[in-house]
This record gives C-alpha cells, sequence and structure tokens, in this order.
C-alpha cells in the first residue's frame, strides 16, 4: 500500500518531456541560476560521462568538459526543476555507461568516435500525456 502511494508521488515529481541522454552524448545543459532576486538562464556543454537511475525520478547526468585546460565535471538531476532543457549536440559511439577513462585523457586521444542521428528528432520534446479521466463517485462504489 505505502509502496504505491510512494510510487505515486514520485510520478508526479518527474518531468515529462525529457530527451533520452546516453553516455557519449554531448549535450546542452540550460540551468536557472538565480542570483538574488534575478533569475538566469546558464548553458553548460560537455560530454556526458555517466547517467544514472534513467527510469527513476532520481535520473542523473555527469557531464565533464574542459574549461582553460581544466576538467570540469558537474552532476545535473534531470527531473530538477532548475534544469530548464537538455539538449543533445553530437553523438557518439562507446560501449560502456561510465566513462571514468576520459579524465586521464587529453587532445586527440579524447575523442569519441561520432554516430549520426536525427538531430532534430532526439531533440523535440514528446507531448505530455493526457490526464485520465477520474470515474464518478457512483461508479467506483459500486465496483467494490
Amino acid at each position: 500500500m505505502s509502496f504505491a502511494l510512494i510510487q505515486k508521488v514520485n510520478d508526479e515529481q518527474k518531468k515529462h518531456d525529457v530527451v533520452d541522454v546516453r553516455s557519449g552524448d554531448t549535450v546542452r545543459v540550460h540551468q536557472k541560476i538565480k542570483e538574488g532576486a534575478k533569475e538566469r538562464i546558464q548553458i553548460f556543454e560537455g560530454v556526458v560521462i555517466r547517467t544514472d537511475n534513467k527510469k527513476s525520478h532520481t535520473s542523473r547526468i555527469t557531464v565533464r568538459k574542459i574549461a582553460s585546460g581544466v576538467g570540469v565535471e558537474k552532476s545535473f538531476m534531470i527531473h530538477n526543476p532548475l534544469v530548464d532543457k537538455i539538449e543533445i549536440v553530437r553523438r557518439a559511439k562507446v560501449r560502456r555507461n561510465f566513462l571514468s577513462f576520459l579524465r586521464a585523457r587529453s587532445g586527440k586521444s579524447a575523442r569519441l568516435t561520432a554516430q549520426n542521428f536525427d538531430r532534430e528528432a532526439v531533440n523535440t520534446l514528446k507531448e505530455k500525456p493526457a490526464p485520465k479521466a477520474e470515474a464518478p463517485a457512483a461508479e467506483v462504489a459500486e465496483e467494490k
């Protein structure tokens, strides 16, 4: 009984318009940043080196980029309201989920083999599922 309630609350917290992000993708993450009373959107672009809990409301990606010659990694909760959108720029062919070996590499050895994909089709968001119409109270009482 309680598991079903927890599952229902978790599903309500999920975003329905999330793109399918995989390890090896180069993504642009649009994140809302609050500075005092102002709010702006900051873009973080890099390679996804890890994906966790893809089906869960706690799904997370770790994105790595090189900034001023220094490797920077940032983790994003996909269903977080502060993550505005995730846009896939490039897709690469990889055979593992956790690309930790990229941390030790730089330059040409850090390149991943590109894969052809339809960028517009991947980045278009699916429509939200229509909310289920609730049954009238009289019908619910008859079913019991």
